[in-house]
């Protein structure tokens, strides 16, 4: 089966990261990952405030990403001042609302508007939320998953500058290493303003998924975040060596992200001019295709035939269409011929 549901990885891993693996050495269990007598969390963290140039206290480690995000959503919302109401995209990943139910949050979707091939967030109806809902947190992703749309970084800036400090902004960059290799603005806004989490993983563009190994970024003014979120005795070693690696070798990945960026290309010109069919443009490792409804279930037998998994979207606006995961080229291919074939009967 080959599952181009789930925003995972097709590809290979990095040479880097294969030898980190066969090489590991194994002594290094014996012992905690914390480095007690400077006070850091890990070898990782450690890595990170250097590649981002930031101090090691607001760095973040997690279970993956949504493991952060997790952290961040039960903290805030259970705080003593009782304020429990969280922002999140309409359109966007259900884990949002759930982790907020978990903790009895009050979930409220701020608005995505369609522009010719694309989605965009309504930054002025975000603001106009903030002010009158007073939310703990406005969850943000950028890019968002599925509409594939993201913020600049300037609009960011513009957003954390009408937000009021005692409302966290918590930004889900799981895609965001697809958008550009600039990260310089991730300092300038964690130490520019008091109240923002910035999450990012190594699951998408570093495609190790099954590593679990998030990492993130925070304001200096939210060390009770930090206490609550760190691991007392450290984090996983063999995890940190393969993480590191895969950081080392980022233009393995970038290369892969150009191969993705060609298939996406190929959907614009193949999909997207087909009778009712709409390509919209992503800068994540998935393309968003609205189609017919009428031929939805003749392309769910075509892609079970196939032995291909896409995702087809059931949420309310939004149930026309298609996230399908940007695999390998010749998975690409199928994926483009089988919804041609439907498409042309």
């Amino acid at each position: 089966m080959n599952y181009l549901d789930r925003n995972e990885f097709n590809y290979t891993p990095s040479k880097e990261v294969i030898e980190a693996l066969k090489n590991f050495d194994i002594n290094k269990l014996c012992f905690y990952t914390r480095i007690y007598d400077e006070g850091k969390k890990s070898i990782l963290s450690v890595f990170l405030s250097q590649e981002y140039d930031i101090n090691e206290s607001q760095i973040l480690l997690g279970y993956g990403g949504e493991d952060i995000l997790k952290q961040a959503v039960h903290f805030f919302l259970t705080e003593n001042d009782g304020n429990k109401t969280i922002l999140i995209p309409k359109f966007s990943w259900w884990y949002y609302k759930s982790i907020a139910d978990e903790v009895n949050g009050r979930t409220l979707q701020y608005p995505l508007f369609e522009e010719d091939n694309t989605f965009k967030y309504d930054l002025t109806t975000m603001q106009e939320m903030v002010q009158r809902e007073n939310p703990k947190i406005l969850l943000i992703a950028s890019p968002n998953n599925p509409t594939g749309n993201g913020l600049t970084p300037q609009e960011l800036d513009n957003l954390l500058a009408t937000t009021p400090a005692t409302t966290t902004v918590v930004v889900d960059e799981a895609y965001a290493s697809f958008v550009s290799a600039d990260t310089h603005y991730i300092k300038v806004l964690v130490n520019k303003y008091p109240n923002l989490i910035i999450s990012r993983t190594l699951s998408k563009f570093y495609g190790l998924p099954g590593l679990r190994m998030g990492f993130g970024f925070m304001s200096k003014e939210l060390t009770q975040f930090s206490k609550y979120s760190n691991k007392y005795l450290g984090y996983n070693r063999i995890s940190e060596d393969i993480a590191i690696a895969a950081l080392k070798s980022t233009a393995h990945y970038r290369n892969i992200a150009q191969q993705m960026n060609e298939s996406r290309i190929l959907y614009e010109k193949e999909i997207g001019t087909l009778p009712g069919f709409k390509v919209y443009q992503s800068v994540a490792n998935f393309i968003l295709i609205k189609y017919p409804i009428h031929l939805k279930e003749n392309l769910q037998k075509a892609f079970a035939n196939e032995d291909y998994k896409v995702k087809f979207m059931n949420e309310p606006d939004i149930n026309t269409h298609l996230r399908i995961t940007l695999g390998r080229p010749e998975q690409n291919r199928i994926v483009i011929d089988t919804i041609k074939n439907i498409a042309t009967r």
